[in-house]
């Protein structure tokens, strides 16, 4: 077999994990698979996986063999895109890591559309709300918090922003005077982030007048979903993001505080994350253009209905 046809087959088996998703992915049977990588280990005299009956195990030595052979691959794919003027298709195993709930309530559109317009591109997502190493993690691309990066070895930009509201359930408010301006959330508990991810304060603004509250937490979490639980049973005031509350707030379960003053510098911020490499593969540009676009024009219709 092709030595560059080996690396292919030997990369998308670290990523996937599995001999036999791997071979479907590429259009091979499970035998053929097995013994290329079983011909790449000759070839190298080392190892590459631990192997069991029920699962396989890149070793430290094939960590270090797919990093490199992951850069080769990617640099022989740009060159081939260019000499071919730049058409190249898009495909192979794309590594996704993306928040949790951000995910399951605005980017399902995103990725779902993606995976019409590049069929061949398999997308492997996995989802989390903790800080993330996009290079040391092995993903491709990330659709993350601010707070959840962790190395400045990336190239992050602006994808969206998601409107966040000061909310209580009713029964809440019912054992209390309604807050009428900022200033009346004094002694009111929250169910907040944790201070190591956003400060216990809030800036509101109304007709160019800032107005700074700092918060009394009672609870936090970094999980919105968590949150928006806690504050429909009670336990204080939330800030959370619109998308979240849409229904809550139609069936009354949830009351809006403050619509007539602006939430400063507390929206939800989306950033799109994915490596600073000189050759980037074409499923990675290819998602990268397509988030970018998707996007741009959801801003433009929006600013067209306003």
């Amino acid at each position: 077999m092709d030595h560059l046809e080996t690396l292919r087959i030997f990369n998308t088996v670290v990523e996937v994990k599995s001999f036999t998703r791997a071979a479907s992915i590429l259009g091979l049977s499970t035998p053929m698979v097995s013994r290329s990588i079983t011909e790449l280990e000759a070839r190298l005299g080392v190892r590459l996986f631990q192997r069991s009956t029920r699962h396989i195990s890149a070793t430290e030595v094939a960590e270090r063999f797919f990093e490199g052979s992951v850069r080769i691959l990617a640099e022989l794919e740009a060159l081939e895109a260019e000499a071919r003027h730049g058409v190249t298709e898009a495909s192979g195993v794309l590594r996704l890591v993306a928040h949790t709930t951000a995910t399951v309530n605005v980017l399902v559109p995103l990725i779902a559309d993606f995976k019409k317009a590049f069929p061949s591109v398999h997308l492997d997502i996995a989802l989390t709300e903790r800080p993330v190493d996009l290079v040391e993690e092995g993903y491709d691309l990330g659709i993350l918090l601010p707070f959840m990066l962790t190395t400045d070895k990336v190239v992050s930009r602006d994808l969206t922003r998601i409107p966040v509201a000061v909310v209580s359930s009713p029964e809440y408010l019912s054992a209390r005077e309604r807050p009428q301006t900022p200033q009346d959330l004094a002694g009111m508990n929250f169910v907040a982030l944790p201070p190591s991810i956003q400060t216990p304060s809030l800036r509101f603004r109304r007709r160019n007048e800032d107005i700074v509250v700092d918060l009394k937490v009672d609870i936090t979490t970094n999980n919105p979903a968590l949150r928006k639980e806690m504050v429909l049973q009670g336990f204080g005031l939330g800030v959370l993001p619109e998308t979240l509350i849409e229904d809550e707030i139609k069936d009354g379960s949830l009351v809006r505080l403050f619509a007539d003053y602006q939430l400063v510098d507390s929206d939800v911020e989306l950033r799109l994350v994915y490596s600073n490499r000189k050759f980037m593969p074409a499923k990675v540009r290819a998602f990268v253009d397509y988030a970018v676009l998707y996007y741009q024009v959801a801003h433009d219709e929006a600013e067209t209905v306003i």
